[in-house]
């Protein structure tokens, strides 16, 4: 029996909302609440993507130790290059470190340097 069930996946970010607007946009989410300092997305499911401000957020450097990934989203595309197409016009960047060799996913940083995979 589980203690607990999953509500929601949080990232510290310098912009709650634009960053809810990227996840909202690759995911086909909408934005459920808008607090400022706390921006969430779902999709009408139990588990919510949010988004909280934080001031002095420095995004992870990966694969260095000195500011890790620490966690980061795989989702799951039909094409990997389309799909990347359109995760760089929407504000993401292809992480210059691949180490599947861009063999079934890919690595990007969100406009916040989050680190996320596109998979196939």
């Amino acid at each position: 029996m589980a203690i607990a069930t999953l509500h929601s996946f949080v990232y510290d970010c310098p912009d709650p909302k634009a960053l809810a607007d990227f996840y909202a946009e690759l995911l086909g989410w909408e934005i459920v609440k808008d607090d400022t300092d706390w921006v969430t997305i779902g999709d009408g499911g139990p588990v919510h993507l949010a988004f909280q401000h934080a001031p002095d957020y420095v995004p992870p450097v990966w694969p260095q130790v000195d500011h890790p990934q620490q966690a980061h989203l795989d989702v799951v595309v039909d094409d990997l290059v389309e799909a990347g197409k359109k995760v760089v016009a929407l504000g993401a960047v292809k992480h210059h470190h691949q180490p599947g060799n861009e063999e079934g996913f890919v690595v990007y940083l969100d406009p916040a340097g989050h680190l996320f995979c596109l998979c196939d």
